[in-house]
């Protein structure tokens, strides 16, 4: 199993077994503390978020997962575990059940982590204290967008999906293109370890296939079902940080949520891409910290 430096990824593993397939996931900071959940997206993983669990662990139980099939986490077969948004967020109600804390919830979400944070949060939205949205989306594509070319080769062709567990083609490629600003070699090699054989791909490539872009893809009708109980958070303050050089999760994406999310801050960062934490840095690890703090009644 892939071990990230100790460095960079200073943290006790901990697991929940599903019925043979393990989840691993970050419990970090007092028990009884507010809790800061963080979901993750395709193809990172907890390491993601390590400089904000280190910066807010004194203070508050960051609770941080590894989708089945990323990260630690196990790595099943098809046969074994159903890769599909239904099952995710199922994997995300059984985790936080499991962690046990009644105490209100910050959700923070990148990527696919919206779909599945806020899957989960909108049948819980009372324990849901704030959120900090970061390149996702937890609504169907916006009419103005298109999939990028690179995402309908993987998502809809052969050719696609034998780049992507035959040459690590979108861990790989995210290694270098979600970034927009120099990171360390050791900090590339932690994203794409975890992903270093045909069998361990095997959710970069389901969670493409996944996407839900059409009313008979499996996804969608949850999406759909999201979108329409987002007013549930209506009056909850929410942080929207996007890196504006995300090729995927671009304008569109950021105008819906300001649609969704009228009074939400807005840091907008224009020389930043996907990966937003590593590119935004110190800055918005503080500006986050800040955000929670002036948030935690």
């Amino acid at each position: 199993m892939y071990q990230a430096p100790d460095k960079l990824y200073p943290f006790e593993s901990h697991w929940l077994d599903f019925d043979g397939i393990r989840m691993h996931y970050l419990d970090e900071g007092p028990e009884e503390a507010p809790v800061v959940l963080m979901v993750h997206g395709n193809p990172t993983w907890s390491f993601y978020y390590r400089n904000l669990v280190k910066a807010l662990r004194d203070r508050y139980r960051c609770i941080v997962p590894d989708h089945i099939g990323c990260g630690l986490s196990d790595k099943p077969s098809d046969d074994e575990y159903s890769y599909t948004l239904s099952q995710r967020i199922s994997d995300l109600a059984t985790l936080m059940d499991h962690v046990g804390s009644k105490a209100p919830v910050h959700m923070i979400v990148h990527d696919w982590g919206g779909m599945i944070g806020f899957g989960w949060a909108v049948e819980r939205s009372s324990r849901i204290a704030s959120m900090v949205v970061a390149n996702t989306a937890a609504f169907p594509m916006p009419p103005e967008k298109k999939l990028p070319a690179a995402l309908k080769l993987v998502r809809n062709t052969r050719l696609g999906a034998t780049l992507v567990r035959g040459m690590n083609a979108f861990s790989g490629l995210a290694a270098h293109v979600a970034f927009k600003k120099p990171v360390s070699r050791e900090v590339r090699q932690a994203y794409t370890g975890p992903y270093d054989s045909w069998r361990n791909r095997i959710a970069t490539l389901r969670f493409v296939q996944d996407i839900p872009l059409d009313p008979e893809d499996p996804g969608y009708a949850i999406v759909q079902s999201t979108e329409l109980r987002l007013n549930r958070f209506s009056g909850k303050p929410c942080l929207i940080a996007w890196g504006e050089k995300d090729f995927v999760f671009d304008a569109p994406f950021l105008n819906r949520w300001k649609q969704l999310f009228p009074d939400a801050t807005v840091l907008a960062y224009p020389d930043c891409g996907h990966y937003i934490f590593e590119d935004a840095g110190a800055p918005l690890v503080q500006a986050i910290g800040e955000f929670l703090d002036a948030n935690n009644d």
